[in-house]
This record gives structure tokens, C-alpha cells and sequence, in this order.
């Protein structure tokens, strides 16, 4: 019997056949394996083998494709379990086919907890968990935003503890969803949204505790720059005390507990009042105490010193009763002058002795000078005396001291005059009174005789 050859094909036909058939059936695959002969090139495609216990299949992952994310970004490596969303390709010159892979997630707990913790790592190099970035939370925030969903028990624990401790606080919810593959996506939404909406001064992003998948949204990276990048502070409470997330790490503040962050956002009215309390009553006794002593030495430098301007005051007084005394006196004995002339008149009109008259005249004119140079070497000596009692006053005076340079160095706290250095320590702080002003300043070192 005779075969019949209906078509003849070449090797390079077929191939064409094989891998049109194959990647018009296998278009879109999810497959599950384990990484092995793994190679980076650098053409920067990354090829490795997808395998199980019983076989195995050549993948390929292109660089056009980016770097490999899903709900956690992380490293390709060695025995690293993962799910592949490919298409299926061959490659005619060898005849060979491929697994054309566009996306990778890990699979199991021990391949997310391995990409936490390189995300982690990488992060950190960084620098987006250190401290020179975290911003401060406002001791009284007027306004909090809330990311998490608004139909669990986490947005309920935290309106009650807030509620508890300071009622009036203004709370602005965005609702997301707070597990599954959209979930950090929206989670940046709703950080978005509330830096907008403008007026929030601190933002809580919460969600209760669940098992590493389920807490997978909070560590992705895209979320994590997204918090970095946040005008506001932000306080994460995702999961329980002993959870962890990369939110906690980048976040400003990390509480334990969703109940935590209501309680770190907004403080007790309730201690706030007692404290002011207590404030008042130590600033109203301390200031009493301070008026107290001021009041003190101040009784104490009146007793000590008298103030010179009042003594030249009453000098001056004095000067200016002297003065008048005498020119009392002057006036008096210049009348009687007058009266005793009026008579010596009158009787040498009587006799007729001009001579004698002319002589009184002559006289009384000397004495009336020898009074007036009298008066002036008085007035003279007593504003001789005025003036010498004046600088000697004067230069008792601790203000006449302050002119020539001096100054007058005061304790800051105690108001004590400081007289030996010894009394100083550093730091402390004094007052130091100049001829005109003063000022204060700051001990930084002290020399002792």
C-alpha cells in the first residue's frame, strides 16, 4: 500500500505552524512555580526557569516591562515561589517556546515576608525612615483626616476616643478600601484628596489586624512615597501591636493600635485643664514671690542709700532760704540806713552843717558798698559750699560710678548684686546695668582670683 503525500512542510514551516497555533491558543496565562537559572544579562532582561516537582518551562521577563511589581515590590531570586502572568511564545530558529512573561507576584508567606523585608532594606538605603524627616505632630490639631474604611470597627474606636478626649476636634474621613489589589491605590487617593481639601493638620491612615496578604496594601512601595511625599504628618496604626508595615516605617509617627493613634493625635481636655490649673496657681504664687522679694530689696536699697537728687533738693531749699534770709536782712538794714539818714538829715538841716551831711553821705555810700561786696562774698561762699557738698554727693553716687564706666551686675533669677565671681555659675544668666541702659547676658566661663 501506496501513502498518498498530501503536503510536504520545512522544519522553518512548522516551527511557524507550532508557534502561531500556540500563542493564538495560550494568549494569556497565570502560571505558578519556582525560580531557577536565574540570569541577568546586561541587556537587562532578566531569563530564568519556572519549575515544579515534575517540570519545567524557559520564562522570560523583558526590561521594557519595567521593574517587577505587584503587591509588594521585591527581587527576583534562587527558589523564590511566584505567579507569572505571561503569554505563551516560540521561538522558531531552535523551535523552542517560552513563557513571555509581563507581570510576577509572590507567592506564599515566606515570598512576601522576603519582599517586605527587601523593601525594607531599599527603602531605608534611602533614607525615607530617618528621623531628619519625620515631621511633628501637632499638639492641638484643629482638623484629622482619617484614611481607612468607613465600615469597620477602626473608624468607630477612633471617633469614640476622640470624642473622649476632646470633643470639639473636627475628624475628615476618607473612605477606602483597606485590603485587596485596588486598596493601596486608593489609599493614595485618599491621601490626595485630604492634602486638597486643605485645614488637615495631622492624617491617621488605619486598618485592624490581619495576616501578612492581608495587610499587603500598606506595603507597597508606590503608597510608601506617597506618605514620604505628604505636606501633613501622618501617624500609621495598620494592624496590631506586634504588626508591621513599610507604612509604619515611613510614616512620622507609628501607633500600635487604631485606639493608639486617636489617642497620640489629640490630647486629654480633661488633663489639659488640670494642668493649666496647676500652671496658673504656680505662675500667680512664683510672680508673688518675685513681687515679694523685689519689694524687699527694694526697702533694703532705700535704707542703705539715700537717692542724691532728693539731697540736693534740700540743698537747694536751704540755698534758695538762705538766699531770701538774706536779702531780708539787706532790705532791713537799708531801711534803717534810710530812717537814720532821714534824721541825720533833718538834724544837720536843723544846724545847718552841710559839711556833715556830705560826710554821712559819703558814709553811708561805703557802707552801702561794703554791705553789697559783703553779700557777695557771702552768697559766694555758701555757693562754694553748695557746690563742693554737691560732688561730694556725687561721687557717693553709684550712678556717677556707672559714668566713668563702671557697671552693676545683677543675678538674673535671685536679682542679687554679684561682688565675687565665685558666686557665678556657667550658664547662668545676669543683668548688667550700665550708665544708660541695660542689658543681659549669658555666663559662658568664669575666672576666679
Amino acid at each position: 500500500m501506496v501513502d498518498i503525500i498530501k503536503e510536504i512542510l520545512t522544519v522553518s514551516e512548522l516551527n511557524e505552524n507550532i508557534k502561531f497555533l500556540l500563542e493564538e491558543t495560550f494568549d494569556c496565562l497565570w502560571v505558578e512555580g519556582e525560580i531557577s537559572n536565574l540570569r541577568r544579562p546586561q541587556s537587562g532582561h532578566i531569563y530564568f526557569t519556572l519549575k515544579d516537582e515534575k517540570s519545567q518551562i524557559r520564562a522570560v521577563f523583558f526590561r521594557q516591562f519595567g521593574r517587577t511589581r505587584s503587591k509588594t515590590a521585591f527581587e527576583l531570586e534562587e527558589g523564590l515561589r511566584v505567579l507569572c502572568r505571561a503569554r505563551l511564545g516560540v521561538y522558531p530558529p531552535r523551535g523552542e517556546y517560552q513563557l513571555i512573561v509581563e507581570s510576577i507576584e509572590p507567592r506564599g508567606v515566606g515570598a512576601l515576608q522576603k519582599a517586605f523585608e527587601q523593601l525594607k532594606a531599599r527603602l531605608a538605603a534611602e533614607g525615607l525612615f530617618d528621623k531628619q524627616h519625620k515631621k511633628s505632630i501637632p499638639f492641638l490639631p484643629g482638623k484629622i483626616g482619617v484614611v481607612t474604611s468607613p465600615s469597620g470597627a477602626v473608624i468607630k474606636d477612633i471617633l469614640h476616643v476622640t470624642a473622649r478626649r476632646f470633643p470639639s476636634v473636627d475628624i475628615l474621613i476618607a473612605p477606602v478600601r483597606v485590603q485587596g489589589a485596588d486598596a493601596a491605590g486608593e489609599i493614595m487617593a485618599g491621601l490626595k484628596k485630604l492634602q486638597a481639601h486643605g485645614g488637615v493638620d495631622v492624617v491617621i491612615v488605619a486598618r485592624g489586624g490581619g495576616s501578612l496578604e492581608d495587610l499587603a496594601p500598606f506595603n507597597d512601595e508606590a503608597l510608601a512615597r506617597a506618605i514620604f511625599a505628604l505636606d501633613i504628618p501622618v501617624i500609621s496604626a495598620v494592624g496590631h501591636e506586634t504588626d508591621f508595615t513599610i507604612c509604619d516605617f515611613v510614616a512620622d509617627l507609628r501607633a500600635p493600635t487604631p485606639s493608639a493613634a486617636a489617642e497620640l493625635a489629640v490630647p486629654d481636655r480633661k488633663e489639659l485643664a488640670a494642668k493649666a490649673g496647676s500652671l496658673h496657681r504656680r505662675l500667680s504664687d512664683g510672680f508673688n514671690r518675685y513681687v515679694d522679694d523685689l519689694r524687699l530689696n527694694l526697702t533694703d536699697l532705700q535704707e542703705r542709700l539715700k537717692d542724691p537728687r532728693r539731697v540736693l533738693i534740700d540743698r537747694q531749699i536751704q540755698l534758695d532760704d538762705l538766699r531770701g534770709r538774706l536779702q531780708g536782712t539787706w532790705r532791713r538794714e537799708a531801711q534803717n540806713f534810710r530812717n537814720r539818714l532821714q534824721y541825720l538829715g533833718m538834724h544837720l538841716q536843723r544846724r545847718r552843717l552841710a559839711r556833715q551831711i556830705s560826710e554821712k553821705i559819703m558814709m553811708l555810700n561805703n557802707y552801702q558798698k561794703d554791705m553789697a561786696k559783703g553779700y557777695k562774698r557771702y552768697e559766694a561762699l555758701l555757693r562754694e559750699r553748695l557746690q563742693r557738698n554737691a560732688a561730694v554727693l556725687g561721687s557717693l553716687s553709684p550712678l556717677n560710678v556707672l559714668q566713668r564706666g563702671y557697671s552693676i551686675t545683677r543675678g538674673l533669677k535671685t536679682g542679687a548684686i554679684v561682688r565675687d565671681a565665685a558666686a557665678l555659675q556657667q550658664e547662668d544668666r545676669v543683668n548688667v546695668q550700665l550708665a544708660k541702659g541695660n542689658f543681659e547676658a549669658k555666663v559662658e566661663k568664669i575666672f576666679r582670683e
